[in-house]
Order: structure tokens, then sequence, then C-alpha cells
């Protein structure tokens, strides 16, 4: 939707003129001087139409002004009245034409440059891990953190670099280790990564994938550690079993060799993960399910059983921007009983787990989940549900007077520029009436709602409503000589003269009802579609 509003932005000026992007400069001056025509302030002795006709007059002139220049015309084609406004004016610093190519190629280097930039993912973890019981031993509440931290650049279409590291500390110790990634698109259906990391775990990796069918996918990839020279090959397999479903194998072979087989499942409402690996000497079994109960919060719960642990996890998490979530889990295990706490802003994440204490109790572990859960139900019901209801309320008010303000204006400006075209939409009108051509009957621009429905009914009596406005008199007006209306493809017709937005930020469609050759006709078209009548196939 964002770039298509900024394909309209470039585009208006041909909709004042109701010109195709790719007009000729006679067409342009064609048109210019049909709309001069009609908009030259000398043709009106009465103040009031004679403003209007002045205000509308300047935006046909300066539509012309800058559509007949082809160098004005080049650089708002590319970047719309913000590069003829910001750094392109063409006046005397700008006035050969040497210098206006050379300032349009530096500013599409500066946005090439730009969109570069935007190739640059970032993405961050830090942990910080805390202990109650080591605080209560007068330790300390922290036992540890670590920190990762990565940088992906898209190096062009095929070729992907990505450089990260971390470091940890763990009581007295610590360490940390560099990693570099470069991914290649051999094809539309393989690629391959080169891998290198030094620090804890040296290594030297090669890893390539390939698209088996539109289902299956399979990944092999070999490492070598630096450290012993010891090799580890890997496989994976991947198949899609359903719509919503599907399973994975992987086989790992070296120095820690295990086979892992597991499956998801997800839609719209839940996701559920189930993961069984066995190793040498260790297995250990995972389930995870997660249910959104809207788009903005989910519930989750998890258990994991193996050689070395037991562990279930409940939690939930909701989003509080675009940008950032919270998440909160309780954690009971063999490991004891502990809290986490989870903030996600973009790609960046704050990890915090509370160890409450190192043993079970049943007591203590059931007050650990009701505790929290309880406390944040009762600040959902009367602290954060009141605070967004009230905030998305004043929101939408001030959207709806916003919205309101700049829909009266716009209607007022149409019907300053209709009445305008009055006269010579009748004259044209009355030409087509005693020719038995085309006349437009009724036109009505705005909802698609309203205008689907109005075009599916046989009724097509229509009361006046928000949400759509009536152009029969710009249509009429816009009837060539030849008894032919057309509107262009690719432009918004709300910039057409007479035209405006009813209806901001919906859908809109242009519904049409017309008399050619003595037959009625009917036809719906969008936004940004072609509009060619008459033709045979809108008959009624």
């Amino acid at each position: 939707m964002e770039e298509q509003n900024e394909e309209h932005e470039k585009r208006e000026l041909y909709a004042v003129l109701n010109l195709s992007p790719e007009a000729s400069d006679e067409e342009i001056r064609k048109a210019y001087r049909q709309w001069a025509q009609a908009y030259h302030p000398d043709k009106y002795q009465n103040p009031h139409m004679k403003d209007a006709a002045t205000e509308n007059f300047q935006r046909v002139c300066e539509a012309y002004e800058i559509l007949s220049d082809p160098n004005k015309r080049q650089i708002y084609d590319v970047y719309g009245m913000e590069g003829l406004k910001s750094g392109l004016e063409l006046g005397p610093r700008l006035d050969r034409a040497e210098e206006i190519k050379a300032e349009l190629d530096r500013l599409k280097r500066m946005r090439e440059h730009e969109k570069m930039m935007a190739h640059f993912r970032s993405s961050g973890t830090i942990i910080t891990n805390m202990s109650v019981p080591q605080c209560l031993d007068g330790d300390g509440l922290f036992r540890g953190m670590a920190m990762t931290s990565e940088i992906q650049s898209q190096l062009s279409k095929r070729n992907v670099v990505a450089i990260s590291g971390n470091l940890a500390v763990d009581g007295h110790q610590g360490g940390g280790a560099a990693n570099a990634v470069l991914s290649h698109q051999l094809s539309e259906v393989q690629s391959i990564e080169f891998m290198a990391s030094a620090g804890l775990r040296s290594l030297l990796g090669v890893q390539t994938s390939r698209h088996i069918s539109s289902h299956s996918s399979a990944t092999i990839g070999l490492s070598m550690s630096l450290k012993d020279g010891s090799l580890n090959l890997s496989n994976a397999w991947t198949r899609q079993l359903s719509e919503t479903t599907n399973g994975h194998i992987q086989l790992m072979l070296g120095s820690q060799s295990s086979v892992a087989v597991g499956w998801q499942k997800k839609d719209e409402k839940r996701t559920a993960t189930g993961e069984l690996k066995l190793g040498t000497g260790s297995f250990e079994t995972a389930v995870h399910y997660t249910h959104r109960f809207s788009s903005k919060s989910h519930g989750s719960i998890g258990g994991r059983v193996g050689s070395s642990s037991i562990e279930m996890e409940v939690g939930g998490g909701r989003k509080l921007s675009k940008f950032s979530s919270v998440r909160w889990l309780y954690v009971v295990g063999l490991q004891g009983i502990s809290w986490r706490f989870e903030l996600h802003r973009g790609g960046q994440k704050l990890i915090i787990p509370i160890l409450l204490t190192s043993y079970l109790n049943p007591v203590f572990a059931t007050g650990a989940l009701v505790f929290p859960a309880s406390f944040y139900f009762v600040l959902k019901k009367f602290v954060i549900k009141p605070y967004y209801l009230k905030r998305n309320k004043q929101k939408a008010l001030e959207k709806e007077g916003k919205s309101s303000a700049q829909v009266q204006e716009g209607m007022a400006a149409a019907e300053k520029a209709q009445k305008l075209q009055q006269n010579v939409a009748n004259r044209k009108k009355n030409r087509q009436l005693e020719t038995n051509g085309l006349v437009i009957m009724k036109a009505l621009y705005g909802s698609d709602t309203i205008l689907n429905n109005l075009y599916s009914s046989s009724d097509t009596s229509f009361e006046s409503t928000s949400g759509v406005i009536d152009v029969t008199t710009p249509l009429n007006f816009l009837v060539n000589d030849s008894g032919q209306l057309k509107l262009h493809e690719g432009v918004k017709k709300s910039g057409i003269m007479g035209f405006c937005d009813p209806c901001p930020g919906d859908r809109k469609l242009l519904y049409v009802e017309y008399a050619h050759a003595g037959n009625q006709h009917k036809v719906l078209v969008g936004d940004y579609d072609e509009l060619l009548i008459p033709q045979g196939i809108h008959r009624i």
C-alpha cells in the first residue's frame, strides 16, 4: 500500500491532465489546451467562480510546466515532487542539461546507497542470569551473562554475508567466539554456505541446501574443528506433510553423533512442535504448544524429558507495539524453579532468567506460578486494558477528525472544479444525445463496499452517502469528440480534476452507468485500472 501511494504521488500530475504516464509531448500540449480553456480565470465574472478557476488553473499550469519539460518530467517520474523540491530545482543552480543530469545521477546514487544500507540487518541477544538463592547466600544476585550480536548484509541478489560474535561469563570464567558465514544462491533451488568460527569453537565448514521438490528439501554440511581436526557431518531432510504441517529428520555424525526426528503444525491460531533426539549415551524428547488468543497476545506450554533433565514451562507473551513484545515463562524441573522474562525489540532480545530456588517444593512451585499470573490478569483488567482502550479511542477520534477535515476539504475543491466543468460537460452531453452517442448517466467514486453492492444490485437508485462522491460531471467533461472516454491505467482516479478521495485509507472503485446507441450500460473498475468506454460487454 505504501509503495502504491508513493507511485500515486509520482503520477498525480498525469491525473490532473488525464494523461497516461507514457503520454507524448503532443498529447500533453493538447490536454493542457483543453483544461486551460475550461479553467482560465478570465472566463468568469463571479468572484467565487473566478477564485475557483484561478486555483484549478494554477494546478493545470503546474502540471503542464513540469510534464512539458523533458528534464523536469524525468525527475518527476523518478522522484515525484520531492525530487523537484529538494535538491533538484531547475533554476540558476541547475540551468544546463549537463548539470541537471549530473545532479540526477548524484541523487540516484544516494538513493541506491540508502537502499543498500537498508539491506543491513542487525540482531542481538543479551542474557542476564540471576539467582535468588545465591543472593541470599551473600554472593550477589547475578551469576552470569551472555551476549550475542550479528550483522547480516545483502551483498547482491545471490550473496549474503553474516558476521557474528558472542561472549559469555559464568562466575569467574568466560570466553567468546567470532563467526562469519557467506551464503551464495547457486540457483532457484540450491544454495551453499561457507562458515568460519574462531574462539571457543574454532572451525571451518561448508553446507549446501537444495529443494528436491515443491514439498521437500535437503541439507548436507561438513565442518572441521581447528583444535583437534575432528570432522562432523550433518544431514537434514524436511518435508511438508500437509498445508499446515511439516516434518524433519536430522542426522549428525562425529564427536557427538545423534539422530533427531521432529514435526511442526502451524495455523492462524496455534503452533505445535515435537522432537525426539537420540545420541551416543543420551536422549531427549521435547514438545511445545503455543495458542494465539489474538494478534497481540499468546500463551504457551512445553516440556522436555531427557537423560539429564526433566523440565516443564508455562507462560505467555504480548505485543506492545509493531516492533516490541514481552514474554514471561515459568519453568520447573530438576534444576529447580525459575522465571524467565524476555523483551523483544526488532531484532534485539533481552532475556532475564531468574532462578528462584534450586529445590522442588510443591507449595513454592504453586505460588511461583499463581502469584505472577494473577498479578498479570489483575494488571491487565484494571490498568493495561483500560489504558489501551482509552488510547485507541483517542487515536480513532483523532484519525476520524483528521480524515473528516481532509474529506471536507477535498469535497469542497472537487465541487468547485465540477462547477467550472458544468457548462462544457452539458454541451458535450447534449451533442452526444443528438447523435445517440456516449452519455454518462451516473458516475460514483469511493468505497468499494458501497459500490460493489450497487453494481451487484438490480436497483440502480442511489442515495447520497459518505464515502462516495458523484463524478458524473467530470466524466461527461472528459468524453472526447469521437464519443469515447478513457481513464488511464496506473493513475489514481482521485487526482482527476473534479474528483477527490472520499474515504482515505479505504479501497476505492469507480462505478459508471452510461447510455450509448440507445442501450444502457454499467461498469465497475478499480482505482488504478483503465476505463475505456463504450464497450459492448458493459451492456445491461
